[in-house]
């Protein structure tokens, strides 16, 4: 193994170059398009062996990448914001005919006003369409979950599509230490894909074609349903092994931060969870119970692992990078449908952080812990949803 200073873009190239990806479907957007310029370089030197296919627009590149999934090549794509957004009809289709694709996304707000900088809306505007979705906090976890996703989508039991989401900037354009593994290392872990039912002009067969109601539409529908009932557990299995082959651990869906004796836990995904880790250090050295989950997988959402890592917590606040505009934040929804209906019910509040970009301070989440606490003395929640940094 090699250790180099990347950024979290560079860092999404070599774990696409790692797994062999044969096709790339490549087009532009900011803060992405550094991911996709290092892989044209990475064939352009020879260094990895693919198709690279300068489409048109976003929507063409998930084209491109449910075809070559479906003739038994590995793909390979990587967007962010708007990007994303065309191809929202396309996703629907790559995980309806179970491709195992793999895409990076940069995390970055919508328009308008125009933003580069980073939101979640852009992911979880996406989280019905059938993709297993991750949220990486360091640029090592992005390498790492980009050869773990390959894996994972490409298991006989799984196959669907997988999207890594990185930080816009804090990972995409922030350089780290990064141990890239050995390419024979690689190799082991993550063989060569089999597609199981490739297109194939002389052993020719439909796919996506008309389902009428009467016959097996809800049927594929319910595959799909099984399919993410079988993500979590699997994923484990492939950590371990990763943890065998690599020396790297990581822990499922969630990452639990000093949550054992925790009073109050705080939830959030993405870069900004070591800076709700560095507020938990601090209070904690004053000797305050607090603790930290950090959500590393929202589709299929970890229900069960969170309803028991919240077992003993006396309040619970939930940090969304994002807003379901009428209701609430995406995660703070998800988070208590899980608790309903089991045996824990702590209070939990919403808090609205970091929206197009803002910094997220350890005096933000000190300020979040310390209405957390409020709430839990005074025994009542001042409000559902609070927008915290907001200039009004």
């Amino acid at each position: 193994m090699v250790k180099k200073i990347m950024t979290g873009n560079i860092a999404a190239a070599w774990g696409a170059r790692l797994s062999r990806t044969e096709v790339i479907a490549a087009y532009p957007i900011t803060p992405q398009t550094i991911i996709v310029e290092k892989l044209a370089q990475c064939v352009s030197d020879g260094d990895l062996t693919a198709e690279y296919l300068h489409v048109e627009s976003e929507h063409s590149a998930m084209a491109a990448c449910i075809a070559a999934s479906q003739i038994g090549a590995r793909a390979f794509t990587a967007t962010s914001s708007q990007g994303l957004l065309l191809m929202h009809e396309l996703l629907h289709w790559a995980s309806g005919a179970r491709t195992p694709i793999v895409m990076a996304n940069v995390n970055r707000a919508l328009a308008p006003p125009w933003s580069v900088w980073v939101e979640h809306t852009d992911m979880i505007s996406q989280r019905d369409t059938g993709w297993i979705q991750f949220y990486a906090e360091s640029n090592q976890e992005v390498l790492d979950t980009i050869l773990i996703c390959y894996k994972l989508c490409e298991d006989k039991e799984i196959q669907l599509p997988a999207m890594v989401g990185l930080d816009a900037f804090y990972l995409s354009h922030t350089s780290e230490i990064v141990d890239i593994p050995d390419q024979e290392l690689v190799d082991k872990f993550l063989p060569k894909y089999e597609a199981q039912y490739p297109i194939d002009t002389e052993n020719p067969l439909s796919v996506g074609s008309l389902s009428m109601p009467h016959q097996w539409y809800p049927e594929f529908r319910y595959k799909i349903y099984e399919a993410m009932e079988r993500v979590i557990p699997r994923l484990y299995q492939i950590e371990e092994d990763f943890y065998k082959q690599f020396g790297r651990r990581y822990t499922g869906p969630l990452e639990l931060y000093n949550t054992e004796d925790a009073e109050v836990v705080l939830i959030i995904s993405g870069a900004a969870a070591g800076t709700v880790k560095e507020t938990v250090d601090i209070l904690r050295k004053n000797g305050v119970k607090v603790g930290a989950i950090r959500l590393r997988m929202f589709r299929p959402f970890p229900k069960e692992e969170l309803v028991k890592a919240l077992s003993n917590v006396s309040f619970v606040g939930v940090i969304d990078r994002s807003f379901s505009f009428g209701h609430e934040g995406a995660m703070f929804s998800e988070i208590k449908a899980s608790l309903y209906g089991t045996k824990i019910s702590p209070p939990i509040k919403n808090y609205i952080v970091g929206i197009g970009g803002r910094d997220i301070t350890t005096d933000t989440i000190k300020k979040i812990f310390d209405n957390c606490f409020n709430c839990l003395k005074n025994n009542k929640i001042d409000a559902r949803v609070e927008w915290v940094d907001i200039k009004v």
